[in-house]
């Protein structure tokens, strides 16, 4: 089931350290997430409900990942002009034109100031913050060279929003080219097709087969409209419900996606490169490989590839090299390995590695820039063949008629 990155807000009533009756609001993401809180706060909870909406209240804005790297670069900023952490959470929260954001934010500044590390503070709010986030974080408040790691988070979570954008976008095109092109042909079938029926019913003359043909297809989807949008709902809907709960579907539809012409290759050039720009980060933070690999294999965005470093990971921690493991996927070009090797060897993997994503992540731009362009005449092509060829069906036996009459 999918997480909700929400918060709830409750109403709580409770009694505190000295026993006294106190009551108040809380957001939390959940009736026991809430109740650890309140604990957390010394007050012994006796009820925690949900807050009952208004009717006129205004929805509750989401945390988006690009919200996540705006904040991580935001403070990288501030903590290394110097501006202390917690005074820096106080800047940035209050700043913040999120409501829901600037909430967490200064969560996350209480519980700094009630003692907690910042790792500590973010490792409390895993919808928001995932493990690769948190443990280099850990590991740079450890070295004290938090502001350097910081840096690096923020660098590479924008590089992955960016990269995200692009296969979005390279995603989107096609899709919502086929979409236009079903939505205006019913349109046209449904509520411009019978018009021109009843006009040529009043002539009484013989119509082209093709005519024929496309009248009898919009008798058709105005008899049969409503399973034609409940059959489309129905698949989407299935769609959506296998995709987030089936493993089997989630491979099956990854692993097509990148058999794809142009699209496949986007996807598997996103892949490498969201693969090398997460290890180099973590490299550079100094997490062992073998417990690098698996944050990297998360955040690859492709259970074919999530599997493939999952299974480099168990090879690697039996002893074998990395270089070797890579290959008998099957997965990543020679220059990756080969790339991987020497900074392996040189002992300088991050910047190798590095070097590796800014290359595909580049190859990904042109690409998403070069399907656009394909898809442009595309889009002409499928447009004019169905509403050109629905205009001819129609006017063809105005052409005959007047043919006729002359």
């Amino acid at each position: 089931m999918a997480d909700s990155t929400e918060q709830i807000d409750f109403t709580w009533k409770g009694k505190d350290k000295q026993g006294k009756v106190v009551n108040g609001e809380l957001a939390a993401l959940s009736i026991a997430a809430g109740r650890a809180e309140l604990r957390r706060q010394g007050i012994r909870v006796i009820s925690l409900r949900k807050k009952p909406k208004s009717l006129f209240s205004k929805a509750k804005a989401t945390i988006s990942t690009k919200d996540i790297a705006i904040f991580a670069r935001q403070l990288a900023t501030m903590l290394e002009s110097g501006v202390p952490l917690v005074q820096s959470f106080d800047i940035i929260g209050k700043g913040h034109e999120n409501p829901s954001m600037a909430e967490l934010l200064l969560s996350i500044k209480a519980d700094i100031e009630s003692g907690d590390t910042l790792a500590q503070a973010l490792n409390k709010r895993p919808l928001y913050f995932d493990e690769l986030f948190c443990n280099l974080v850990e590991a740079g408040e450890q070295s004290g060279v938090l502001e350097s790691l910081l840096d690096k988070i923020a660098t590479y979570k924008e590089k992955s929003e960016s990269i995200k954008a692009k296969v979005k976008k390279a995603l989107t095109y096609p899709i919502a080219v086929i979409v236009i092109a079903f939505i205006v042909t019913a349109i046209l079938l449904i509520f411009v097709v019978p018009v021109f029926k009843d006009l040529f019913d009043s002539f009484g003359a013989e119509l082209p087969g093709f005519t024929l043909w496309v009248m009898g297809m919009s008798d058709w989807m105005v008899a049969n409209w409503y399973y034609v949008i409940g059959s489309v709902m129905a698949v989407v809907y299935t769609f959506g419900f296998f995709k987030k709960r089936s493993k089997k579907f989630n491979y099956f539809l990854d692993r097509l996606m990148l058999k794809i012409p142009i699209v496949g290759l986007i996807l598997h050039k996103s892949a490498i490169a969201r693969f090398a720009r997460t290890l180099a980060t973590m490299s550079a933070a100094g997490v062992p490989l073998v417990d690098a690999l698996e944050s990297v294999a998360g955040a690859t965005g492709n259970i074919v590839y999530y599997n493939a470093v999952m299974q480099m990971r168990d090879d690697v921690s039996t002893g074998q090299s990395m270089q070797y493991s890579m290959l008998q996927t099957e997965l990543f070009p020679h220059m990756v390995v080969q790339m991987l090797a020497i900074g392996e060897e040189s002992g300088s993997i991050d910047k190798m590695l590095d070097k590796v994503a800014d290359f595909y992540e580049e190859e990904v731009d042109n690409l998403v820039d070069n399907l656009s362009s394909l898809m442009e005449p595309f889009i002409m092509v499928i447009l004019g063949t169905l509403v050109g060829g629905l205009v001819v069906a129609m006017y063809l036996p105005i052409f005959k008629l007047g043919a006729a009459v002359g």
